[in-house]
């Protein structure tokens, strides 16, 4: 098969940008089937940008071969366990790390749009400033295949939204800020605290979420 342009690449990059975002809007909720014909005609793109943004997406881990469809993962309670093993094994320790290694004006800057979120501002999107966050505490430790890994990790949980754990919804980014707080004041120690909590917090959430589809599985005639 030719390889893409640099023009197709990049076609296939904004395919893949936009699909990730209907997945963490909610738009393809797991087990929405990922057609390339139906994806190409809703972003106004060729089918080629689209298979190429689907195959990037089931290498990723968010997509899995169900029968003759494509579809959103649905992860099992192991796989979210092993996730958030691995973040609390990475972040805490490079939140850390960011009491000193971040500047008063970032970390205030950050805290301001999340004050902002928290009181209805409608322009800032939920997964991006969460994405923003987390990428910001890593960026302290300035390790590539840390920032990559965790990266890779959140997104397989990233169906987990507002709709899916609402009781999530604004607490965690109330949790954002408590941490912050603990930075602006050089607290290290507290701020890893903190985001142990707050990523234990998030797994407990989404475990049982998984635990209520399940219960609601097993009810049904």
């Amino acid at each position: 098969m030719a390889e893409l342009t640099a023009s197709g690449q990049g076609l296939a990059a904004e395919a893949h940008r936009r699909i990730i975002g209907m997945i963490l809007e909610g738009r393809l909720p797991a087990g929405a089937r990922l057609q390339e014909a139906a994806l190409g005609q809703e972003l106004g793109m060729s089918r080629t940008p689209v298979r190429e943004a689907i195959k990037r997406i089931e290498s990723e881990g968010l997509a899995v071969q169900e029968g003759r469809f494509l579809k959103v993962r649905r992860l099992p309670r192991a796989e979210i366990e092993e996730i958030f093993f691995l973040r609390l094994q990475l972040e805490p320790e490079a939140t850390r790390a960011a009491a000193t290694a971040l500047a008063p004006a970032r970390i205030e800057e950050m805290a301001a749009r999340t004050r902002a979120f928290i009181a209805g501002d409608a322009s800032i999107g939920q997964w991006q400033l969460d994405d923003a966050f987390h990428a910001m505490m890593l960026d302290a430790q300035a390790n590539r295949a840390v920032i990559g890994v965790v990266a890779g990790l959140r997104r397989r949980t990233c169906m987990f939204d507002r709709s899916q754990v609402p009781d999530r919804y604004l607490r965690g980014f109330e949790e954002h800020l408590d941490i912050l707080d603990a930075l602006g004041r050089g607290d290290g120690d507290t701020a890893a605290r903190l985001m142990t909590d707050h990523l234990t917090h998030a797994r407990d959430a989404v475990l049982g979420r998984l635990d209520a589809l399940e219960d609601q599985k097993a009810r049904r005639p």
